[in-house]
């Protein structure tokens, strides 16, 4: 959402080519493809709230890997993890009713909006920086299994590339 957005912004891309540039990105990064044939008179873009309402959607990707960071260290705290230690998987943790883990979150959230976020982080779990090892470690089993299963069952990993949007000139953007 984001590239698209500061393309426009950047004026990369021509007016009459906006509804192809948007699902040629969505295609490229997510593998998403419109469910129909597109063209330029139909103007997705708008649909996604993030590209009418101006809002970063980088955010949603700082939060989403912050949060792994923050359960990690709240299923240590709770006891309900340990890496060295196979009955505790990070991937089962349960920190209901956790004391410790209540007190911690207790402790950084009333830094409320005083202390920018690294500050928020650390008085939680001692690092200062974003990191996407907690989310890489979460989903590890999972990532195993889909290896093992997409091997078994020869799967193609990817996307192929789509024909879903003409431009306004009738040739395929993408």
């Amino acid at each position: 959402m984001d590239k698209y957005r500061w393309a426009l912004f950047r004026g990369e891309v021509d007016k009459k080519d906006w509804n192809c540039a948007f699902w040629k990105l969505r295609e490229e990064y997510s593998g998403i493809e419109p469910p129909v044939v597109r063209t330029e008179n139909d103007f997705d873009a708008p649909a996604k709230y993030h590209v009418s309402a101006d809002v970063e959607y980088l955010r949603y990707l700082v939060s989403f890997i912050i949060q792994f960071q923050f359960y990690k260290s709240a299923c240590i705290k709770a006891g309900q993890y340990d890496p060295a230690n196979p009955e505790l998987p990070l991937d089962n943790c349960d920190i209901y009713g956790s004391f410790e883990a209540g007190q911690a979150f207790k402790n950084m959230l009333s830094l409320g909006a005083s202390k920018p976020w690294p500050d928020a982080l650390e008085a939680f779990n001692g690092e200062r920086t974003m990191s996407g090892k907690a989310i890489a470690e979460y989903f590890e089993p999972l990532r195993v299994w889909l290896e093992e299963e997409n091997k078994k069952n020869n799967v193609h990993i990817g996307w192929t590339k789509s024909d879903k949007c003409v431009s306004s000139q009738g040739r395929l953007v993408f």
